[in-house]
């Protein structure tokens, strides 16, 4: 698809803000990214995506009532090459884990009607480049499929929360309850719009919000992990040899994945966080 927004801020990227923005707040936007008619194809692609995973045991893991997440093949995507090769998103990654980075995600969330608030959380336990030597080994990108409304449970995030230590995290990830006013008195809440995307560490404290409208959320999520990230291990993403062949050597460079003959379907592999998301 030709269809990624095409206006002059899509050339106008301050790799050090970006950079700035995600060491000290955890996040950053960019709003008008894509067209609203390209994100009107991934919101089908998504749809359909998400189908076939309900159809299936493990196809989909819980996240608390009504709130799924759904890892997927890039090629489930008819977006997946705009996405790898948009200017800002390649620009955001580069600032952030250098140039030798690796796609190792492909997925989404879907929060409907009766989610209710996520305990407080970040989506790993710190790694040691974190704690140690205040470096982030990953990044992750979300691409909202719709428009976030007041009741439709936006993404809330507590900003600078991504150096808390941790080590009274349940799992390295799930904070204890006492601590839950510092992420409370730091909270923002999200709206992005069709077009709109994000970048963040993982390791920021977030959740997703009680969800009253009738209308479901999807939001996409990219991983990417720098030269000594691991969340790889955690992902089962592949590629066909066509597939493969069709991909633009600068997004070929970026992809770590087996190249197979045929697909199998992912069975979702975050067990832990589905389990503590489903006492929410």
């Amino acid at each position: 698809m030709s269809t990624v927004a095409q206006t002059p801020t899509d050339l106008d990227v301050d790799q050090a803000e970006i950079r700035r923005a995600i060491y000290e707040e955890g996040i950053i936007g960019r709003k008008g990214a894509f067209s609203r008619e390209w994100v009107a194809a991934l919101s089908e692609d998504v749809d359909a995506a998400f189908d076939e995973a309900l159809s299936r045991p493990g196809g989909a893991v819980g996240r608390g009532p009504n709130r799924y997440y759904v890892e997927i093949h890039p090629q489930a995507l008819r977006g997946f090459v705009d996405i790898a090769t948009h200017p800002w998103i390649t620009a955001a990654t580069e600032a952030v884990l250098g140039p030798d980075y690796l796609i190792t995600e492909v997925g989404f969330d879907v929060p409907g009607h009766g989610a209710m608030n996520q305990p407080w959380h970040r989506d790993f336990p710190m790694p040691d480049a974190a704690r140690g030597e205040h470096r982030l080994t990953s990044l992750h990108f979300n691409i909202t499929a719709v428009d976030t409304e007041d009741d439709m449970g936006p993404f809330e995030i507590a900003p600078g929360t991504q150096w808390d230590d941790g080590e009274e995290f349940h799992h390295g990830m799930f904070p204890p309850k006492s601590l839950y006013p510092r992420y409370e008195e730091r909270a923002v809440r999200r709206f992005p719009q069709m077009g709109d995307i994000s970048a963040r560490t993982a390791l920021t404290l977030h959740r997703g919000t009680k969800h009253a409208s009738l209308k479901r959320r999807p939001v996409l999520v990219i991983g990417m992990d720098g030269p000594d990230g691991t969340n790889f291990e955690r992902h089962d993403m592949a590629v066909t040899k066509d597939f493969w062949a069709a991909l633009p050597e600068s997004v070929r460079r970026h992809l770590a994945c087996p190249v197979v003959d045929e697909l199998a379907p992912i069975y979702q592999k975050h067990t832990i966080e589905g389990l503590v998301m489903g006492e929410a």
